[in-house]
């Protein structure tokens, strides 16, 4: 009989903050299981608008405490990872209409000063009939401001902190569900089942920490047969992905009539992802999808302020996620709190820590925050090492992404341009480890479009946990945004002969 694997920490969830967890924990010295049910990052942490930011519009909550912690954590990030995470300018045309233009100064003042900001430009007024960057936008916007916040390739951000934890030494399993979790002799007893090879693993655990989002109630009540009387409340937002319509390279932020704030940001070069909406949703989180009266609503705030009018048939994708958010009892599902919230579980001796909210920005500090609430069940546990360590790919000179890369040139001579851009930008310092030997264009094997060849979806199968086309494509790349779908059927022959082999 094969001996079950005693481990600190069992992870249920694979998203932005199980992940963070996970390395953070990992780096600590204790020993950690992460299982994630379907692909890493798949749920809410690939469908968020890819902003690291403060939430500017929270201030008009009085949500000053989790502002000025998202907006010291915002630099903390863009120097741990500045090939994903880079800064972004935001035009805000005013509109007389809504919210009054010294209000909006105001929240913009605080925004510069709340949290110590570095490295990012500050605020500064815009005449919208002279300057740029009011060149799209309709004659009747005068005013504008503009404010710096960042980007974020969400998806591989949650990549790149499981890649950490298991360097680190964790054990990372995908489309692998926990079906069984029970407390034990004062220790957890679970049970993995992989979807698609079907093998069940059994784990003995010290500590399971639930970080399953949308499903972090299912995970309570059904997985682990226990209960909380906190809960989360499911907000959908929905995206939008259309051909960029302006010429500048900055980033907008409009104001809606309802009240809501709608960005609008360059993606992927020539292409603009707009967004989000924000619903109450009641139905299965596995089941959400941007419906039609989601997609009018969000060109209809988009043809409010710009001169080039959207219309359905520019729509290239759409996609929908849906955010846990802690459930406050707010009715307004924008004025939801985007805080983050724990809750302890120690009946029989085998403590269950629950996580409740939670955003994108602050998931390194909630997973710090989360192991120091832990700290009394682990003494031999390290300290806090994450804030100033950088990500996989992300070990650059003084964080500077712009001296890496013109680096790459000399290293790469006969790189093409976009390719060497691209390489760069997904994985930073580790493309070594996708070009190998490689001197030419010719020896990164077969060419399926694009950029995207042999060499690199042979290393995310062999290190990145790609098991399905869509996992390439869609969340470790965006490359399917690029490909034709001849080329797509091409790359999805190829892969599927890859795994046949591998299996």
């Amino acid at each position: 009989m094969t001996d079950i694997p005693k481990v600190d920490l069992f992870v249920i969830g694979g998203g932005i903050n199980g992940a963070g967890i996970a390395r953070d924990a990992a780096g600590r010295g204790l020993s950690v299981v992460l299982c994630e049910k379907g692909d890493l990052g798949e749920g809410t942490s690939s469908r968020s608008g890819k902003l690291v930011h403060g939430g500017l519009r929270y201030l008009e909550y009085y949500e000053f405490r989790l502002v000025r912690e998202a907006l010291i954590e915002r630099e903390v990030l863009m120097n741990a990872a500045p090939h994903i995470i880079w800064p972004l300018r935001f035009t805000l045309p005013h509109s007389p209409e809504d919210r009054p233009f010294w209000f909006i100064r105001l929240g913009l003042f605080l925004y510069d000063h709340l949290g110590g900001r570095k490295k990012l430009p500050g605020t500064r007024r815009l005449n919208m009939l002279r300057d740029p960057e009011g060149a799209a936008i309709v004659d009747k916007y005068r005013r504008g401001l503009e404010y710096s916040d960042c980007w974020v390739d969400d998806a591989r951000l949650v990549l790149i902190n499981a890649l950490d934890a298991k360097e680190k030494g964790a054990t990372v399993l995908t489309r692998s569900p926990c079906i069984s979790a029970r407390r034990e002799g004062g220790v957890w007893r679970l049970t993995t089942r992989d979807t698609m090879t079907g093998e069940e693993r059994e784990f003995e655990a010290k500590m399971v920490i639930n970080a399953a989002g949308p499903w972090v109630t299912d995970v309570i009540n059904r997985v682990a047969g226990s209960n909380s009387k906190r809960n989360v409340r499911l907000v959908k937002g929905s995206h939008i992905i259309v051909p960029k319509f302006w010429d500048t390279h900055n980033a907008y932020l409009v104001q809606n009539t309802d009240k809501r704030v709608i960005f609008i940001n360059p993606y992927e070069g020539d292409k603009a992802l707009i967004g989000t909406t924000d619903i109450s949703y009641e139905g299965n989180a596995d089941d959400v999808k941007c419906e039609e009266d989601e997609i009018e609503y969000l060109i209809a705030a988009c043809n409010r302020y710009f001169k080039e009018k959207l219309t359905r048939d520019d729509v290239l994708v759409s996609f929908s996620g849906v955010r846990p958010l802690f459930d406050d009892g707010k009715g307004n599902p924008s004025a939801v709190t985007r805080d983050y919230v724990f809750d302890i579980d120690e009946t029989g001796g085998a403590p269950l820590l629950n996580i409740f909210g939670g955003k994108i920005t602050t998931y390194r500090e909630l997973a710090e925050r989360g192991l120091k609430r832990i700290s009394k069940f682990f003494p031999q546990m390290g300290p806090d090492w994450t804030e100033g360590a950088p990500m996989p790919g992300g070990d650059m000179e003084n964080a500077d992404f712009e001296s890496f890369r013109n680096k790459l040139k000399q290293d790469y001579p006969w790189m093409p341009m976009s390719l060497r851009r691209h390489y760069a930008r997904v994985y930073g310092t580790r493309i070594a480890r996708i070009v190998g030997e490689a001197t030419s264009v010719e020896q990164l094997g077969r060419h399926f479009g694009g950029d995207l060849y042999e060499a690199e979806a042979r290393y995310l199968l062999r290190e990145e946990w790609a098991k399905t086309v869509e996992d390439v494509l869609w969340r470790r790349t965006k490359h399917i945004l690029h490909l034709s779908e001849e080329e797509q059927a091409g790359f999805a022959e190829w892969f599927e002969a890859r795994l046949a082999e591998a299996a």
